[in-house]
């Protein structure tokens, strides 16, 4: 057959590999068929040809496959569930889905019944719903809970070898609970001493290393023969002792690592039953006491047995393609949602705009400077100024720029006044303290000195030279990036986020007090009490908002972009998944297309749009005053072009060119946050 064939000539191809990986596979887990092991190794993740064959993803994909079949399944909602069984009619040139850490094969998206069961399937690994088997971890997803059992798995195979048949002598046909039953088997261990173990006594009022020797007397009144030992373990002296002078060592085991060993011996709990073979191996009996053979039902035994049988092998019975397919339960994940006859109208998703003057891998360092400097503004001394300033700061050429420097100074004032490091870099160098325009390179190449970071101190040099303004924008902004790690990590900083919080908290329980007083008297005075006292819960939400200092974003798309509004600028900047690439929304048109084009049925667009339709009209009025303020800079720079007719219009009157105007009128005033 063509199958053959093919599987013919790929072995004429890959067979020095092929044969040296079929006996290994042969003596690690079962006889395998070339035309199987061929099958399993030509399986590949996702929407791939099951016959497209590459070298890379052999015994490992194989073993591994295998390795999830032999381990506990995770147990879903506390009960057993069973794998879909491979489909059998596959045809060589098929396309095939398949669920990556199951190894399940769901036939092409051309077939609506597959479609529908693959979108339920890998939704449903998904959500928090699983168990992992041997801890009993809940809340777990699908692969949380493999990744739990392999864990668990390696730590309960590390048990001390010469505790299990004890310990499985204990649990077998036990009635007690799992916490109950842990909790004797520790007891009776640490109580149980027998020859050779080495623990601590009471020598002449002191502790001292022992070793039994031999065990005296009976169970109620037992004493030891003990042996004295030095730090080479060697007996140097023997003597009796009772059993109540004797102090015993940890268990080398935890209670958790003995509550996953149980649950893995187990096939069933309450009464605890061990696994038939794990039983016959160390000598423990199978049969059932008389008293619980009444609460052991043979068959029930029989039917668990068979469910595990299905559950070890990944069998299910195939559904039938002309069952009703179950509908899906949205929101699923984005990439998985398909478009439908019953979804409403999505807008096309603007474009955002990218017009900035930095590169755009630099973006993202302007947005978090710029966020910082505007958010602690009152802390650091220094007046605002609008991102268009500071960008166009950056992008220039002036090596002593006011906004520039005294933004450099700010920070590097705060990190004196913590008397830290830097404090400490500066003093040794016997500089004064005191910033200016003049001196302010010399600190800020002291700061880079201390940080010592590579990529920056190459430009200490130039620095010196007075030539800082020659520096490129990667470098200004990574500079500027270290004064801000530097400064957030201060006490000044933590202190002033720890008043915020506790303002926050305050405001908040007297908001929930107004709630609750509106809810009383509005069933006395109604509208007129309920007017009043919307005005004033309004007021007190954006008395909370002035003290969040903490950009959060919006949330992510379908393709995993990021959304960010900065109140202060009036836009909404979009990130890329990678950071590398930016832009931004700045009308009202764009934002409310952007909200028409999330899709509800998504988790990321619906957790999108519900954050955005939360602050639209925040978004909407900072968009507005941005507007005005745009519009009112125009106007501006046509009076100026017209001015410039009749006379020489001095060059800072021009509003493109404000940021060279800027002065710090907060400097060196205290100012309440």
């Amino acid at each position: 057959s063509s199958r053959s064939a093919l599987l013919f000539k790929t072995t004429l191809i890959y067979s020095p590999v092929l044969i040296l990986q079929l006996s290994i596979l042969h003596s690690i887990l079962f006889p395998l068929s070339v035309g199987k092991f061929m099958f399993f190794w030509s399986i590949q993740y996702e929407k791939r040809s099951h016959w497209n064959l590459l070298a890379g993803e052999t015994l490992q994909e194989v073993c591994r496959f295998w390795c999830y079949r032999s381990l506990p399944m995770p147990l879903y909602k506390r009960t057993p569930f069973s794998l879909v069984e491979t489909p059998q009619s596959l045809e060589s040139h098929e396309l095939v889905f398949q669920v990556r850490f199951t190894k399940e094969i769901f036939k092409d998206y051309q077939y609506p019944a597959f479609i529908r069961e693959y979108l339920n399937r890998v939704n449903l690994y998904r959500q928090r719903l699983w168990t992992c088997k041997i801890t009993g971890k809940t809340n777990l997803t699908y692969e949380e809970a493999l990744v739990s059992e392999q864990l668990a798995n390696e730590k309960v195979q590390q048990f001390p070898k010469e505790l299990v048949a004890p310990v499985l002598q204990m649990v077998q046909f036990s009635p007690l609970k799992l916490i109950d039953i842990v909790n004797n088997i520790c007891k009776r261990l640490q109580e149980r001493l027998s020859e050779g173990d080495e623990l601590y006594g009471r020598k002449d009022q002191s502790v001292c290393a022992c070793k039994i020797l031999k065990v005296l007397g009976d169970a109620e009144k037992s004493s030891y023969e003990v042996g004295w030992i030095d730090k080479d373990k060697n007996v140097i002296d023997h003597s009796v002792v009772r059993a109540e002078d004797l102090i015993r060592k940890k268990l080398p085991f935890t209670r958790e690592v003995l509550k996953s060993f149980i649950r893995e011996s187990t096939s069933r709990s309450f009464p605890w039953i061990l696994h038939e073979k794990l039983a016959r191996r160390y000598g423990v009996s199978t049969e059932v006491p008389e008293e619980l053979r009444d609460k052991i039902s043979p068959k029930g035994k029989k039917k668990r047995k068979k469910i595990e049988t299905e559950n070890s092998h990944g069998s299910k019975k195939k559904k039938k393609e002309d069952e009703p397919a179950e509908p899906i339960k949205y929101p699923i994940d984005d990439l998985l949602v398909q478009p439908d006859a019953d979804d409403p109208v999505l807008t096309d998703r603007p474009t955002p705009s990218r017009d900035f003057n930095v590169p755009m891998d630099c973006v993202g360092d302007l947005l978090m400077v710029w966020d910082f400097c505007s958010s602690f503004s009152k802390l650091l001394q220094l007046s605002p100024f609008s991102l268009e300033d500071f960008q166009n700061a950056i992008c220039h050429k002036d090596n002593n720029l006011i906004l520039i420097v005294e933004s450099h100074a700010a920070v590097l004032r705060l990190l004196i006044k913590e008397r830290g490091e830097y404090f400490t870099a500066i003093h040794n160098k016997n500089r004064s303290g005191t910033i200016t325009v003049i001196n302010w390179t010399n600190y800020v190449c002291d700061f880079l000195e201390m940080v010592d970071v590579p990529e920056l101190s190459t430009n200490i040099a130039t620095i010196k030279r007075n030539q800082y303004g020659l520096l490129e924008t990667h470098a200004k902004l990574g500079i500027f990036r270290e004064l801000v790690s530097q400064a957030l990590a201060s006490d000044a900083v933590r202190e002033l986020l720890d008043t915020l919080i506790e303002q926050q908290q305050a405001l908040a329980a007297t908001k929930r007090g107004e709630a609750v007083e509106e809810g009383r008297k509005r069933r006395e005075e109604k509208e007129l009490q309920k007017a009043v006292s919307g005005t004033k819960k309004e007021f007190l939400q954006r008395e909370i908002e002035k003290r969040f200092v903490r950009t959060n974003s919006l949330g992510k798309d379908k393709n995993y972009n990021r959304y960010w509004f900065f109140s202060r600028d009036g836009r909404i900047f979009v990130e890329s998944p990678d950071s590398k690439l930016w832009g931004y929304y700045s009308s009202k048109e764009e934002v409310d297309a952007l909200i028409g084009s999330l899709n509800v049925k998504g988790v990321r667009e619906r957790a999108l749009q519900k954050q955005m339709d939360k602050c639209y009209d925040r978004i909407c009025s900072a968009i507005q005053k941005r507007s005005k303020d745009i519009a009112h800079k125009i106007a501006m720079e046509e009076a100026v072009v017209r001015r410039s007719s009749r006379v020489r219009a001095p060059q800072k009157d021009s509003p493109a060119l404000a940021f060279l105007s800027y002065v710090n009128k907060w400097k060196d005033k205290v100012i309440a946050p």
